[in-house]
């Protein structure tokens, strides 16, 4: 049997039931242990646990994970896994508790995990679990990375023009190896979209490693990217890798890389030029085969006109652009993806949800979304948490600045509005194209010159004025 890579992820290290674990498969396979106290109180403490985990998995790249945890925290520990940052959908996990939990159990198998085991553990139902799971890992390693590209899809949701014209791209684009900008308001889902380039790529079996550069301190990036070597700094005793490095052979993206500071965009320029870098204090240069894909919210060729952003870093990361539109530019999807997140969120927070009222559903098309769609998801899940009917309602919809809606129009009279709107904007349009010269408008209009005039009085259209414009 060919020995495997195991890591023991020990989120209960008070108990001796990682050590029990380890005893056992120490002898078959190469075995990481990590031990984390899991006592996470805060927001904070939670997502320094979520990257801890994150980058311990996709440095140790294992053919199986162990995770040790207490029955009475699983839960908890299940919504920390149930993160986009750790990537254990491509790895078989065993989770491994104390005494079984049924409803728990049913939960982390039809969401993360392969199989349970609870103690006694013995070796002869600990190592044929391992055998059988290695062995339908490498035969349905295809059809797991088609379950990881269906999930970097299924999360991108709309219909509208706008937004398709740049999704159905995604396939073409992440089919190549080049580098990517992805371009678009906070909000729009430039990182949904650069998960699933990586999960339709080549490199899908690879980690996908996220960062954002603006909540890095500038004298921190360098070494975020690069990693340092044994003495570069006071207190650097060990050497460190850096984000790169734990990249290599997947893909790295770097969201607000217009944040990055010019030394370090000399430095990230270089490694998409050469493909080898220098870690801080090194002697000797490194390289990694790694995809980058990045993205911002500002307008790239103004960043690089203010001196922001390099001219050559530019052009390097734009070999392919994609621009994502913002919410209040595709509100035919408001609804679509309204019904997503209820979905989401009522299975979540388990509750009882058939839908929207058609007011709610008037309150979210006519707001205009700063925030774009992550405003709306948080919106939308605060409505469910708060929600007590089986309908969501507008009253329940709760849009910090949102004007109230307007009284509800009928077909006709809405209708009878835009057309006046349309008309007076085509006629001074004509108006202005044409020098304020009426036969010559009316006739592009194909009017004779009275019905023209008739339009021009009924809208309230002054030509002197639009004569001193033009002038």
């Amino acid at each position: 049997m060919k020995r495997a890579k195991i890591l023991v992820i020990d989120l209960n290290p008070s108990d001796r039931l990682g050590d029990d674990l380890l005893t056992i498969i120490e002898s078959e396979f190469d075995v990481e242990e990590v031990r984390i106290c899991d006592e996470i109180s805060t927001d904070l403490a939670a997502a320094k646990c979520r990257k801890t985990l994150a980058h311990v998995i996709a440095r140790s790249n294992p053919s199986v994970i162990f995770l040790v945890q207490s029955s009475h925290r699983l839960r908890h520990t299940r919504q920390l896994f149930h993160s986009p940052e750790i990537d254990v959908l491509r790895v078989p996990l065993l989770v491994v508790v104390d005494e079984a939990d049924p409803h728990e159990m049913i939960e982390w198998i039809r969401q993360l995990a392969a199989d349970f085991l609870t103690k006694p553990l013995k070796k002869i139902d600990v190592l044929p679990r391992i055998w059988r799971l290695l062995d339908q890992s490498s035969e349905s390693e295809s059809e797991l990375l088609r379950v990881k590209e269906e999930l970097g899809m299924r999360q991108l949701v709309g219909e509208s023009e706008a937004f398709l014209t740049e999704i159905e791209k995604l396939p073409l684009v992440a089919k190549c190896d080049a580098s990517v900008l992805i371009t678009g308001d906070t909000g729009t889902g430039k990182e949904l979209c650069a998960r699933a380039i990586h999960y339709l790529s080549p490199r899908a079996s690879q980690s996908f490693l996220p960062v954002n550069c603006g909540a890095i301190p500038a004298e921190l990036i360098e070494n975020e990217l690069f990693g340092h070597a044994s003495g570069a700094y006071t207190g650097a005793k060990t050497s460190q890798r850096g984000l790169i490095d734990e990249a290599n052979g997947g893909t790295l993206f770097l969201d607000e890389v217009d944040c990055l500071p010019l030394m370090a965009q000399v430095k990230l320029l270089r490694f998409l030029q050469e493909r080898e870098y220098r870690p801080l204090g090194a002697t000797k240069t490194c390289k990694a085969d790694l995809r980058i894909i990045a993205a911002t919210n500002v307008d790239c060729e103004t960043a690089v006109r203010e001196g922001k952003l390099r001219q050559d870093l530019y052009y390097r990361l734009n070999v392919i652009q994609l621009k994502l539109p913002a919410l209040r530019e595709r509100r035919d999807d408001i609804p679509l993806l309204a019904h997503h997140f209820l979905n989401k969120y009522a299975i979540e927070f388990n509750k009882q949800l058939s839908g929207f009222s058609p007011d709610a559903i008037q309150k979210l098309i006519l707001y205009e979304w700063p925030g774009n769609v992550r405003e709306l998801e948080h919106v939308i899940m605060r409505a469910v948490v708060l929600c007590t009917k089986p309908i969501i309602c507008a009253s329940s919809i709760a849009i910090p600045g949102a004007e109230p809606l307007p009284p509800p129009e009928s077909f006709q009279e809405a209708k009878n509005r835009l057309v006046e709107q349309f008309e007076k904007t085509y006629i001074k349009g004509l108006l202005l194209s044409n020098h304020c010269n009426i036969s010559k408008s009316a006739k592009a209009a194909q009017k004779n010159r009275r019905a023209f005039w008739e339009l021009i009085r009924k809208h309230h259209i002054s030509v002197q004025t639009l004569k001193s414009k033009a002038s």
